[in-house]
């Protein structure tokens, strides 16, 4: 794993989305498609914004898989993941394959077939991001490092619940679903390449957890520490609390 610190959030997008569109262009032209896991949420925006407007990327050979999304949330809330990633990424990119967690449908049957097509060939890249808790994807602590199953229906932690509000898409933690549907912590590891997608002031607390602290399930994204193409962007806000030490031991070959 390695860390990456931009000025702000939007030279962090750009970069992250130049890594993101050679590694699809790689994926593309060594086997034909590129397989990926999209993240959402406010952290993602300029990213995706970037990478959808990048050049040369065949999308029409790129299959997505969907990273978390609400039990019971109807598609048509602003909330809503599937909402977010068919207008900010399936629609503007041109993408025709796509598999979105349906959090109207039967929790269960969701994970069950949605994962059983996740597993038939390898991930080339996962986008992900880090709440402000810690938690990646939808895996708030403890997380269950453990599982093999593709996809897990979780319970959100208050914090979680409360991340969403501050950041708009909910008026008040009353509205926030208390379930939603997960990729599994193990699922993702899995994805030959991860960018993880950090910045802002609110991270930098989970940030110093995650990557200064003990790997352990109650600092879900601290177990990026142990994947071996993983790339954190950060901003110089969600960076201000990592140490020099850390930063320089985590930072990139010269």
């Amino acid at each position: 794993m390695i860390v990456k610190v931009f000025e702000d959030k939007l030279a962090l997008g750009r970069a992250a989305a130049e890594q993101a569109a050679a590694a699809l262009r790689h994926a593309i032209q060594e086997h034909g498609r590129a397989r990926i896991i999209a993240a959402t949420g406010a952290s993602q925006l300029d990213f995706l914004d970037a990478l959808t407007r990048a050049e040369n990327i065949d999308w029409q050979q790129v299959e997505m898989f969907h990273l978390d999304e609400y039990v019971g949330l109807p598609i048509t809330h602003p909330a809503s993941f599937r909402k977010y990633l068919l207008e900010r990424l399936i629609h503007k990119a041109g993408i025709t394959q796509y598999h979105l967690l349906d959090g109207d449908g039967d929790p269960r049957e969701v994970v069950r077939r949605i994962g059983e097509t996740l597993k038939l060939a390898p991930v080339d890249i996962a986008f992900a991001g880090i709440g402000e808790n810690g938690h990646l994807a939808f895996n708030d602590p403890p997380a269950d490092f453990q599982t093999e199953n593709s996809y897990l229906i979780v319970e959100l932690d208050e914090a979680c619940r409360r991340q969403q509000v501050g950041e708009g898409w909910f008026a008040d933690i009353s509205e926030v679903p208390r379930r939603a549907i997960s990729m599994s912590v193990s699922q993702i590891l899995k994805a030959k390449e991860i960018i993880c997608i950090v910045p802002d002031a609110r991270k930098a607390p989970a940030v110093k957890l995650c990557f200064e602290g003990e790997v352990s399930p109650m600092a879900p994204a601290s177990i990026l520490r142990r994947h071996s193409a993983a790339t954190i962007y950060l901003d110089s806000e969600s960076a201000s609390l990592l140490s020099p030490g850390t930063l320089s031991a985590l930072a990139a070959p010269a």
